[in-house]
């Protein structure tokens, strides 16, 4: 029987935060103490001889995947502070989030969800750093493009508990229909006032065949082919009966995180990060930017 293996793409963002993390606290711009740990050395070498090289041809694909990470931390903290009682981390891949604090062994019930042999390999490398699975976290396969999210109801999901659903680096890689499937349960089954945060790719990068779009298919040996239309992202999710939507562009990232020892550095322009809640009545709210 095949091993069970971790995809590369989660490989080569842990890689990414790893690289990130070991910095110095000055010129770091998102901190997982726990990446280094998750990917095998060799593998780790070669995120970091390729990384530089990776991010200007990417015009800031690396630069984007470590802001992503520490806005989604920045605001995971907020929602935590605000009465968050449940996340859940779709396509969790190798996320640490469950295993440091503010979650590990925190009164929040997380779960992980992710492509049942991608959880098997998770679950064996969490247990060789760890030297357990924490009772705080809740495993749930699930193959989303061809089951949907009801296993979590049998794993414990509170439909009355405030939910923060964290979508990392996952939307690029899902038809269009599998992604509407994922956004209909959670807001069938999450209760309102529930956010879900995920980032996208505009459609207009989708289809080129440049250097940037040859490596990162590459380098996460899957294909990218989803995005939303720049400028899209309120109707499409309002439509889709959410609210009080607020979007970050590389703009805004650029400002809040490319800042200071990292001023020269730049996230890539086809990349965005948004949130939204559950609505009570569909079609309420409006696309929001952030102050």
């Amino acid at each position: 029987m095949r091993k069970p293996r971790v995809s590369r793409t989660a490989k080569g963002t842990a890689g990414l935060r790893a690289i990130e993390s070991l910095k110095p606290a000055g010129e770091r711009i998102c901190f997982d103490p726990l990446a280094r740990s998750f990917i095998d050395t060799w593998f780790y070498a070669q995120v970091k001889l390729s990384a530089r090289f990776g991010d200007w041809s990417t015009r800031g694909g690396s630069t984007f995947v470590v802001c992503r990470t520490r806005f989604i931390d920045d605001y995971l903290q907020e929602c935590l502070e605000t009465g968050t009682a449940q996340v859940v981390i779709l396509g969790a891949g190798l996320d640490s989030r469950a295993y440091r604090p503010p979650l590990l062994g925190g009164a929040v019930k997380t779960f992980e969800v992710d492509h049942p042999a991608t959880q098997a390999a998770k679950m064996e490398r969490v247990q060789a750093v760890l030297g357990n699975l924490p009772a705080s976290v809740i495993y749930v396969p699930v193959d989303l493009n061809s089951e949907t999210l009801d296993k979590l109801l049998a794993s414990g999901f509170d439909r009355s508990a405030k939910t923060l659903f964290i979508w990392e680096g996952v939307t690029l890689y899902l038809q269009g229909e599998t992604i509407d499937a994922a956004l209909a349960w959670v807001r069938e089954n999450a209760c309102p006032g529930s956010v879900i945060i995920f980032d996208y790719q505009d459609t207009s990068t989708l289809g080129r065949r440049n250097l940037a779009y040859v490596l990162l298919n590459r380098l996460s040996a899957e294909e990218r082919v989803f995005g939303i239309e720049k400028g899209k992202i309120g109707p499409f999710l309002q439509r889709r009966g959410f609210t009080h939507m607020v979007n970050a562009d590389a703009d805004e990232i650029n400002r809040l995180y490319c800042t200071g020892a990292n001023a020269h550095r730049r996230a890539a322009a086809y990349y965005s990060i948004v949130h939204a809640e559950v609505g009570v009545v569909k079609g309420q709210g409006e696309a929001g930017s952030l102050p």
